[in-house]
This record gives structure tokens, sequence and C-alpha cells, in this order.
């Protein structure tokens, strides 16, 4: 059961936010924050007012069943309305429970995703390259910007890390659920003897924070510059334009080559420091809190094998909801990419429901 105090009160709210807006008094630098918040309260106040008639309605068809005057059809008639109102009650408590779930405050930000090949050697690169297209392509469908950070490219062709940020609406909330170990299963094509091997890929997705969501002293870096290098020891630059940046109190490295410009990499070095140091924080706190890691799919931990990729019998599966589904050309194209991430959020939604109190 919902505490009835928490379903008044989002009654309550929706109709001073009504009165406010219809007003025309309100304040217009708080006119969109408003109007958004009554547009969300908007999707559950007819749950909520529902959910508050529901003792009553029931009081009214029990009072016709136990009503000696009425005939069978009439009681008969009245204990399915029972049926049905108590099915309508269960359907509108668990939209409202899902409304009431703690919202996490980074899903409305744009992400920060890094990908590095793991065990596998140059066949890891390859599927690490394979990674970053199908991320793409899950882009381009929802019409998100992508915005490459930092690529290293290994002898194969393939990615020895790409890190890039991906811009638009609740990028965050998509895209964390891509945190962890990818596993790869296929024969490569270095392969003489047909074998399939196994290699792997990390993926790490980081809410892009702002100075004003981490406060980072300058006293804390430690900023050197060196010359860029290029593949075989090439020099791309003849200036020290790279820049390696440490944060001292949590020894959080990044280094940062691509531009010509000191000034632009020092730019990005510190937009994915501020995210690392950022989501170090987050996960700390986060195990401070055992009841709520275990309302969550993954724990974000990079080092949780969360999907296989088996191309010999064409499948993909993801471990954490044990959900398999035989079309990986098309999921690597991210064509049914949403099918799996929908999977995800329903089950990290089943498992918050179950803690709410």
């Amino acid at each position: 059961m919902i505490p009835i105090e928490k379903v008044e009160a989002i009654v309550a709210r929706h109709d001073v936010l009504e009165k406010e807006l219809s007003s025309g008094k309100i304040d217009p630098k708080n006119y969109a924050k408003k109007s958004k918040e009554y547009s969300d309260l908007g999707g559950v106040v007819k749950y909520a007012r529902d959910y508050l008639n529901f003792k009553k309605e029931k009081k009214e068809i029990e009072k016709m069943i136990n009503d000696k005057n009425n005939d069978k059809d009439m009681v008969a008639f009245a204990e399915k309305e029972l049926i049905l109102l108590e099915e309508k009650k269960d359907k509108h408590e668990n939209k409202l429970k899902i409304f009431l779930l703690p919202k996490d405050s980074d899903d409305q930000k744009n992400a920060i995703v890094e990908i590095r090949a793991g065990t596998g050697g140059l066949e890891a690169t390859l599927f690490c390259s394979d990674l970053f297209r199908m991320y793409e392509k899950v882009c381009s469908k929802k019409k998100w910007k992508i915005e490459i950070i930092n690529i290293s490219k290994s002898e194969a062709g393939g990615y020895k890390e790409v890190i890039f940020l991906v811009s638009g609406n609740n990028i965050y909330s998509y895209l964390k659920y891509e945190s962890g170990v990818h596993r790869v299963q296929r024969v490569p094509t270095t392969e003489t003897q047909g074998r399939v091997h196994t290699s792997a890929a990390t993926v790490a997705v980081l809410p892009e924070v702002e100075e004003v969501d981490i406060k980072i002293n300058e006293s804390d870096l430690r900023i050197d510059v060196f010359r860029a290098g290029g593949p075989g020891g090439q020099s791309v630059n003849t200036t020290d334009s790279a820049v390696r940046i440490t944060h001292l109190p949590s020894g959080v490295v990044v280094s940062q080559q691509d531009e010509k410009s000191q000034h632009k990499n020092k730019a990005k070095a510190l937009k994915i420091l501020r995210a690392r140091v950022y989501e170090a924080e987050k996960l700390k706190k986060d195990k401070e809190r055992s009841s709520e890691r275990k309302s969550q799919i993954g724990t974000g931990d990079r080092s949780e094998r969360i999907r296989t990729y088996n191309f010999p019998q064409g499948r993909v599966t993801d471990h954490r909801i044990n959900l398999t589904l035989h079309k990986l050309d098309e999921f690597l194209n991210g064509e049914i990419h949403q099918e799996m991430n929908e999977g995800l959020r329903l089950k990290e939604q089943d498992l918050q429901i179950k803690n709410l109190k």
C-alpha cells in the first residue's frame, strides 16, 4: 500500500500549480520549471484521484452486495464490479509507485561514453570499434549528437580506446545501462582453424557534469604538458600541446592530445576528469546505501559482465535480466537496441517498486 498522504500530496501539488499557471502572475524565471512539473503530475493525477476514491467506491459496491433486497443478478453484477475495481486499483497503484520512485538526478544529463578494448588482443580492439559503430547508429536513430573526445587506433584498424560525448534529451537515463564488460564470441579474421575466440571490451558511461555539479579546486590538480606523439613515435605536433591532468585527492589521471591546441586539450581533459571524479564519489555514496544498490540493475561497476554477443549463434544476451535476442545483426545496427533497454528499465522499476516504502 502507498501511504495515502503521498497520494494526497500529488493531487494537492497539481491543484496548486494549476492555479499558479492560470493566474498569469507566476515569475517568468520559474515558468518553464513549474510547467514541466505540472505536465509530469498531469500524467498521474487522474490515477491519484481514483485511488483516493477507491475506499468510497468499494464501500458502495459492498453495500449493494450485502443488501438483501437486491436480487441475485444485481449481486452478481456488483461482485464483478468489485473485482474490476480491485484490478483497476492495483494498476493505478503500480503507476503511482513508479511515479513516486526516487529519480536519478543525473538522468537528464548528457553522457560521456568510454569504450576500451579488454582481453583478446587485436580482436578486442575490433570489437571495441564494433561497439562504437553500434552506439553511433543508436544515436543517429534517436537524433542525438556525438562529439569525439579521444580515439586511439590499433594496428588492426580497431580502437584501443574511444571516448565520446552524447548530447540530447535524457541521454544518461538511456545509456547508463551500457556500463560494464561486453563480451564477444566469434571467429577472428586471423583465425585459420575456424575456432571461436572470446574477447571483451569495457564500457563506462558517465554523466556529463558542469562545474556547478562538483567542486574541484585548482590546488588539487597537477597539470603537465608534453609534446603529442603519433603511431610509431612520430611527432604529430612540434609544440607542447598535449595535456595530462592529475586529480591529487582521488588519483584520477586524464591525458588528452587529439587537438593541436593546448587550451582545447586541457578543456577536454577537464571535462572527462570532472565526470570521472563525480562518478567515483557517486559510486562511493551508492555503496554506503546498500538497500538502494539492491534496487538497481547492475552496479555501474566496469568489471561487471553485462552482455555477450555470440556471432556463430546470431544472438545477444543481457545477463542482468537474462534476455536473449536472436537478432544480433539488427542489434548491432541499432534497430532493436531499444527493446533491450526497455527490458532493463522495467526490471529496475520492478526492483525499486519492491523496495518502495
